[in-house]
């Protein structure tokens, strides 16, 4: 099963869902944690170990300068503007670059070729037994999210359970993450912006084709518009996480709700079943 937790914000809780999720899943059976956050990913600071890392390259041309003619053909030929022929040589802006290849395809004097370049990396962890950890991280100035989360969501394709914390928002990397998930679990809070990301987030779940839920964190009891804003959208509320100092205090010192107040692991484990109900997967 592959199941996404998502958020139209940030700061509304959707790491300590995931982690709290996967904390309470690895007790009872193997689970796959995968931080495609990978811009920031923090999911490695609730659950700590030693990490096999290994580097995510993407393709980019390199001009053989004794071979090219300097015809133009490559810059006229990318759309993106990556590459730009002057009079005595060729200029590559690595970061407009879409590694398409096709500048190698038609240089006439096959002047070009393909070489590796690293935009990330992927660490793999076991912090816990039962808990695999995938962390995809972004390398700082490189604007490439995409294939750092489609590298870690790869690493974890064979894994029976999967959940995948993805970044906030409802931008290319929120779909990468969400593409192919059987459920997605929208994470929200009671404010006007909590309300208004929230209809984004869920608006992305369904063109997708995701069923959806929601979890309602930092409740204040005040959730009246939020429920009737899932009414209206056939949205269910999974689960309400109330407002408290002592939930703030365990996150904030990098602990886990579901271990230090092991009450919490049966809400988790129901909030579990009722993504294998939406997504129609048997136990």
């Amino acid at each position: 099963m592959r199941l996404a937790v998502a958020s139209g914000k940030g700061g509304t809780g959707k790491s300590m869902v995931a982690v709290n999720l996967a904390f309470t899943l690895s007790q009872a059976g193997q689970v796959t944690l995968v931080d495609c956050d990978v811009e920031e990913p923090n999911l490695h600071l609730f659950l700590p170990g030693e990490a096999e890392i290994r580097d995510v390259t993407r393709p980019v041309p390199a001009i053989d300068t004794d071979a090219c003619d300097l015809c133009g053909r490559c810059g006229e030929f990318c759309q993106f503007g990556a590459l730009s022929v002057l009079a005595d040589s060729v200029l590559f802006f690595s970061e407009l670059c879409h590694s398409c290849g096709g500048c190698t395809l038609v240089c006439p004097q096959a002047a070009i070729r393909e070489v590796p370049e690293r935009i990330g990396t992927i660490a793999t962890s076991t912090p816990l037994p039962g808990l695999k950890l995938i962390t995809g991280t972004l390398d700082t100035g490189s604007p490439l999210a995409v294939p750092i989360i489609r590298a870690a969501r790869e690493q974890a394709r064979r894994d029976p359970l999967v959940i995948c914390d993805s970044s906030p928002g409802t931008a290319c990397p929120v779909v990468e993450t969400l593409e192919g998930s059987d459920a997605c679990i929208l994470v929200t809070e009671s404010t006007p912006f909590g309300l208004h990301d929230l209809e984004l987030a869920a608006d992305v779940a369904a063109r997708l084709r995701i069923p959806a839920g929601v979890v309602i964190n930092r409740s204040d009891g005040n959730d009246r518009e939020t429920h009737e804003f899932c009414d209206a959208h056939g949205l269910e509320v999974l689960l309400t996480v109330p407002f408290d100092r002592d939930f703030a205090a365990i996150q904030n010192r990098g602990g886990i709700l579901s271990r230090e107040r092991p009450e919490w692991q049966e809400a988790f484990a129901t909030l579990f079943e009722e993504c294998r109900r939406l997504a129609g997967v048997a136990r």
